[in-house]
């Protein structure tokens, strides 16, 4: 099997898990992307003398134009002139600096201060701690939503709940915010309280609660044997530890005579390309998973080795918030045919970002690349459309998961 890159996926909206697990889940999952260093083109992108006191001036570049210049001129003096507060010029360039970036009209694409990008990184270095959650972010509200809470945090010993809407982080509002720079501000140093706003949408209520930041061992998977010798297993999200827990739990399914398998992705955001390519290696014949294309037409496979680790029938529910590297996964087992795909169309996120660090300490995330399926299918903005189209249900009832047997009762009849 070749693994390319060790590459994150994440949702279309997106991801963050705070937690304080050194393994996997101290490091927030926000979105497919590459470091710089591994861009192929990266020798094509003339930024090599940024901050080097080079004297070349590129007459094309938009920030020179004159009448860019003439208005961010007379943008500057009316602030001067009337602007009743005073001001830091340098928010006023990284406005700027931001504002470029907006102008992209890319919920995936943004510009970190040195602040922002340093702080960001140290949390993702194990000295920092979180509450026990993962958070969704909506790429057209804003609004952050936790989206699990996982046993035994200090999260759910404080009464959050999964559907909460995170209003403030330690005083701060975040709604809009970006989701790496809030999931930041949630973790920190071990044993210290941070204080969330949340709004419970069922109860209509406003809660503030102080939650301790330690160490949360995370399960990304939880399995269990249906009637009739049908196995279950449903992935939070895919992380380091994912396809070994996912092998174990089939270990124990096969132990207990298992005959076919189901695979539950709905509500999952993405995660570890890595991880989502060595789950679909098991399934899949020798061949290819995935696949990335650049602008410039550079390519870069993702493929599945000839040793077939499950043979049985094999179904698989997704719903629009399976997304990302959840779709990679559900993608290629629908080309493949090597499973019943039942559900709601998934939530089209088919785009690569890549993370790229600047000489002074600041950083950008910028979309480089598309990925296919290994028919050729771009699902962004688009989704995968399961072989069995079924809602959820209201309440309770989870006709998707009833529908997901039947289907696979037939397949062993």
């Amino acid at each position: 099997m070749e693994n390319k890159q060790d590459n994150k996926f994440g949702r279309g909206m997106l991801l963050g898990i705070v937690t304080g697990t050194l393994l996997t889940a101290v490091v927030c999952v926000i979105t497919f992307y590459f470091h710089a260093a591994d861009l192929k083109n990266a020798n094509r992108i003339p930024v090599e003398n940024y901050g080097s006191g080079s004297s070349q001036q590129d007459t094309n570049s938009l920030l020179q134009q004159k009448d860019v210049q003439d208005k961010v001129d007379l943008l500057e003096k009316y602030i001067d002139g009337y602007y009743l507060y005073d001001y830091d010029e340098e928010d006023l360039k990284n406005g700027i600096y931001k504002g470029l970036m907006a102008g992209l009209a890319d919920p995936y694409s943004t510009y970190y201060t040195a602040d922002e990008y340093t702080s960001m990184m140290e949390s993702s270095t194990g000295r920092y701690y979180g509450i026990g959650v993962q958070v969704s972010q909506n790429i057209n509200t804003g609004i952050i939503t936790i989206s699990k809470v996982f046993k035994n945090s200090p999260a759910m010993e404080s009464g959050l709940q999964a559907g909460d809407m995170v209003m403030k982080v330690a005083g701060t509002e975040v709604t809009g915010m970006d989701l790496n720079l809030v999931v930041t501000k949630i973790k920190g140093e071990e044993g210290e309280a941070v204080n969330i706003e949340v709004f419970r949408e069922g109860t209509g209520e406003t809660l503030s609660l102080d939650v301790e930041r330690r160490q949360v061992e995370i399960t990304t998977i939880e399995y269990e044997m249906k009637e009739d010798r049908i196995g279950y297993i449903a992935f939070s999200d895919f992380e380091d530890v994912s396809y070994d827990q996912m092998m174990a739990a089939i270990s124990t399914l096969e132990g207990m005579g298992m005959q076919g398998l189901i695979l539950d992705l709905r509500g999952n955001p993405g995660g570890l390309l890595t991880s989502a390519v060595d789950i679909a290696d098991a399934f899949l014949p020798e061949g290819l998973i995935v696949y990335t294309e650049d602008k410039y037409g550079n390519r870069d496979e993702y493929t599945s080795d000839e040793e077939h680790q499950f043979n049985k029938p094999l179904v698989v529910l997704i719903d629009g918030n399976s997304a990302s590297a959840s779709e990679v996964l559900a993608g290629a087992i629908k080309d493949y045919g090597a499973g019943t795909l039942v559900g709601t169309t998934s939530y089209g996120k088919g785009i690569v970002q890549s993370l790229i660090p600047l000489k002074d300490k600041t950083a950008l995330k910028i979309t480089v690349a598309d990925y296919y399926t290994p028919n050729g299918n771009n699902i962004h903005g688009i989704g995968i459309e399961p072989d069995v189209v079924v809602e959820r249900g209201e309440g309770d009832t989870d006709a998707q998961l009833d529908k997901a047997l039947e289907v696979m009762r037939e397949k062993l009849q």
